[in-house]
């Protein structure tokens, strides 16, 4: 499977075109949208609605960028391999594990979070009896088979999107048609009052940029399924189109109606924007309901951070970017190697929520938030590279070009940049910034000492990538 001048993929490509579309939508949409979000309406008021929108057309030339070449180089590491081959192995080496990391740092916070939303029903239980059964719950989903997983995704996925769509189509009723309000419509009103659209100027809307994008974090997911998905020369153009839209309909939708049901300046003090929703309607039983949707909103990514970093290890292993115990799939195609490393590290996040103070959570975030940052800007590096060494015939052969090449990519970069230089002027976020190079260093030295730059040779990195596609 594994040798000097390439390898061959040997996972088992059982996830269907519902599972990858549902498993991108359920990264992108979570825990964040339901609790999270009312911090960035504090920090920027209506104008909110703008960030998520120009954010979200930066996601969209991401997401094609990812697809471009993942497309014609469908494999399970996806970008970390695609960076190996386009830009250099230790470019690959360096993204494969800032993904891992990221990953491992978000799941960190999502997994202890499991113990405070079963803490609402249950509130004798110490809270990390629940967060441990939860993590040994998604590492044995991982463990079995891909579709599994997939089918687990799936329904987690659909419980938020459902929740979502629901709460829109009564948060409408309500705006439009007084429904819970004793049939006086509420309007719009709301989004133009209590100091206007921009209440806190442009810097506000410009400062709530890093937490929109951290609410983006996941929808590269599609690219790290590509090597367990069934035919996916037709299931990632599919998925990656129709994922974009979705979310940026429900981010931005989810949001105006939010802010139109009460002032922007009271949703931070009155609880989960979500809750409020429900309650005004008159449903008793509304917290309760929110509850559950965030619990398997946490519980779904971390199913997600599981299987993700599974992958990226065993993809790693194959390019010889990781220990060879990574590489080694179980009788059911899984690597699980990879995916029990993992849960180990986040064992320890367990063990740190109740050692640390909450606020180190926060600064978590906004590292897991500057490793995506870190990805997204390599995905678009490697496209702009990939299409760069093609002829104009194999551009026109393209199955899924990236709309306005050269210029989205460029933008797309220095947008990117512009998010970086935000944290920075964020207290919270500016410790992302202190990190990330202190876990660069780490990494680059690592890269020498454990001897990972003895196959550096461009060439036999595309032969890697080549060589799995005999496969398809």
């Amino acid at each position: 499977m594994n040798n000097s001048h390439g390898f061959k993929e040997e996972l088992d490509r059982g996830l269907e075109e519902r599972h990858i579309q549902l498993i991108a939508l359920g990264g992108a949409i979570g825990v964040g949208l339901f609790l999270g979000s009312a911090g960035a309406m504090q920090t920027a008021g209506p104008s909110l609605m703008l960030t998520y929108f120009f954010a979200g057309i930066i996601m969209f030339y991401i997401m094609r960028a990812l697809g471009e070449v993942a497309v014609e180089h469908p494999v399970s590491g996806s970008f970390s391999a695609h960076a190996t081959a386009f830009l250099g192995p230790k470019t690959g080496y360096l993204t494969g594990w800032t993904y891992w990391f990221m990953w491992v740092v978000t799941c960190m916070a999502e997994i202890t979070a499991v113990g405070v939303y079963v803490h609402y029903w249950l509130p004798d239980i110490p809270q990390w009896i629940p967060a441990l059964l939860a993590l040994l719950c998604m590492t044995l989903v991982n463990l079995i088979a891909v579709k599994i997983y997939g089918e687990f995704e799936f329904w987690f996925a659909l419980i938020k999107v459902v929740t979502i769509v629901a709460m829109i189509i009564i948060g409408l009723a309500m705006i439009l048609f007084g429904l819970g309000n004793n049939g006086i419509a509420i309007g719009f009103s709301n989004l133009w009052q209590n100091g206007g659209f921009f209440p806190n100027g442009i810097s506000g809307t410009v400062m709530a940029l890093v937490m929109v994008m951290f609410s983006y974090l996941g929808i590269e997911l599609v690219g790290v399924t590509a090597g367990e998905a069934k035919n996916p020369k037709k299931t990632l153009p599919s998925a990656i189109d129709k994922v974009f839209w979705r979310i940026l309909f429900f981010y931005v939708l989810a949001m105006g109606v939010i802010m139109s049901l009460y002032p922007w300046n009271q949703i931070g003090t009155l609880g989960s924007p979500f809750v409020l929703t429900f309650n005004k309607l008159g449903i008793a039983t509304a917290a309760g309901i929110i509850n559950f949707v965030v619990l398997t909103a946490a519980c779904s990514s971390c199913n997600s951070g599981i299987f993700s970093t599974g992958r990226m290890l065993y993809n790693l292993s194959l390019q010889g970017k990781a220990p060879k115990i990574f590489s080694k799939l179980s009788s059911r195609q899984v690597p699980s190697k990879g995916i029990l490393f993992s849960a180990i590290f986040l064992l320890i996040g367990v063990a740190l929520n109740y050692l640390v103070p909450a606020k180190v959570f926060t600064y978590v975030t906004s590292v897991a938030t500057f490793g995506a940052i870190w990805v997204w800007a390599i995905i678009l590096l490697i496209q702009l590279k990939f299409r760069s060494k093609l002829s104009p015939a194999e551009v026109k052969n393209l199955a899924y070009p990236m709309p306005h090449y050269p210029f989205s990519g460029y933008i797309s970069i220095a947008f990117l940049i512009f998010v970086t230089i935000v944290m920075y002027f964020n207290e919270d976020t500016r410790i992302a910034l202190y990190i990330a190079p202190v876990w660069f260093g780490i990494l680059y030295l690592s890269y020498y000492l454990a001897g990972f730059n003895k196959d550096n040779n461009d060439d036999i990195a595309v032969t890697k990538i080549d060589s799995s596609l005999s496969e398809m």
